[in-house]
C-alpha cells in the first residue's frame, strides 16, 4: 500500500503583498473553501478545550447543507478537553491529518496517528490529550444522530486507514477506489466518512445527483472537480460543501494521486415535515 500524505493547514496570515484574487466561491448549491483562506483570522475557539483553535468549515444553513458541521481541530501540546461534546445526541468521526493525540473513549485509550481514525456514538464519554511536544491537527465531522425504533446504535471503534483495504470502484481497473470504514449496508450509522481516491487520469465519469450531502476535503494531489454547472480546479487543502442534488463529476489528471476526505448522510427516510409544510 502507498504511503499517505495528509495535507494539514499551518494558519498564518498573508503579508499585504498578496493579490485579493482567489478560488473562493459560495453559491446556492456549492461552496469551495480554498486552503489560503484558512489562517489565523478565520479561527475559532471552543467551551471546555484547552490550547486548541479551529477552523469551521460547514455548519447547517437552512436551505443549503443541514446534517452536519465539520472542523479542523489544531490541539497544542498538552492541550486537549475531558468534555469535547456539549450534543448528548451528536455522534462524531476524527481523522488525524498530523501529530499524534491521545483519544479516551469510555475508559479505553487510544494513540491516534496520521491516519487515524475514530466514530465516537452519541452520548459518549470521550477525551482528547496532546500527549506529543508538537501540535496535532485532525477533522472533526458531527452530526445528530438519526435513532430508528429496533435499529441499535452503533459501537465505537478506532483504526487506521493503513488498516482498511480501498475497494475499487466497478468497472474502473483499479483507478477509482473508497476506503470504506463501515459497511455501508450497516443501518445502525447513518453518516459515512471515507477516503475517496483517484489515480491519475480517472475520473467520474457522469453528473452525480443524489440526495446525499457532502463534505469533501482535500487530502493528496489536484483535480478539477465538477460542481453544479462549473468546472473547478481543486488541491491538496481545499474543502468542498455541497448540497443535495447538486450534480458532481471528477477528472484527476496527475501528476500524482487525487484523494479526499468524503461526508454523507444515508440509510435514514427523508424527513417530511408537519402538514402544510411547517418544520
Amino acid at each position: 500500500m502507498k504511503q499517505n500524505h495528509y495535507y494539514c493547514q499551518q494558519g498564518g496570515h498573508p503579508p499585504q503583498s498578496n493579490l485579493l484574487t482567489d478560488r473562493a466561491i459560495f453559491t446556492d448549491a456549492y461552496a469551495v473553501i480554498p486552503r489560503g483562506v484558512m489562517q489565523d483570522i478565520v479561527t475559532s475557539y471552543l467551551p471546555f478545550w484547552s490550547n486548541t483553535r479551529l477552523w469551521v468549515l460547514a455548519r447547517p444553513l437552512s436551505g443549503f447543507a443541514e446534517t452536519f458541521s465539520q472542523y479542523i481541530m489544531e490541539v497544542g501540546p498538552s492541550g486537549g478537553s475531558t468534555k469535547p461534546e456539549v450534543d448528548p445526541r451528536a455522534e462524531g468521526v476524527l481523522f488525524v491529518l498530523d501529530g499524534e493525540f491521545l483519544l479516551t473513549i469510555s475508559g479505553n485509550d487510544h494513540l491516534m496517528k496520521p491516519g487515524g481514525y475514530a466514530f465516537i456514538p452519541p452520548a459518549s464519554e470521550w477525551s482528547v490529550k496532546n500527549v506529543g511536544p508538537a501540535p496535532t491537527r485532525f477533522h472533526w465531522i458531527r452530526k445528530i444522530y438519526e435513532e430508528v425504533e429496533g435499529i441499535s446504535r452503533p459501537e465505537a471503534f478506532v483504526t487506521n486507514e493503513m488498516e482498511v483495504a480501498p475497494t475499487p470502484m466497478p468497472s474502473t481497473d483499479g483507478k477509482w477506489l473508497t476506503t470504506r470504514f463501515v459497511d455501508p449496508a450497516d443501518m445502525r450509522h447513518d453518516m459515512h466518512v471515507t477516503i475517496v481516491t483517484f489515480e491519475p487520469g480517472a475520473v467520474i465519469p457522469f453528473a452525480e445527483t443524489h440526495v446525499m450531502e457532502h463534505g469533501l476535503y482535500v487530502l493528496e494531489g489536484k483535480a478539477v472537480y465538477r460542481l453544479n454547472a462549473d468546472w473547478v480546479e481543486v488541491e491538496a487543502g481545499d474543502y468542498m460543501w455541497l448540497r443535495a442534488f447538486c450534480p458532481q463529476a471528477c477528472y484527476a489528471g496527475g501528476p500524482g494521486r487525487f484523494r479526499y476526505l468524503l461526508y454523507k448522510d444515508v440509510n435514514r427516510h427523508m424527513s417530511l415535515g408537519r402538514p402544510g409544510g411547517s418544520f
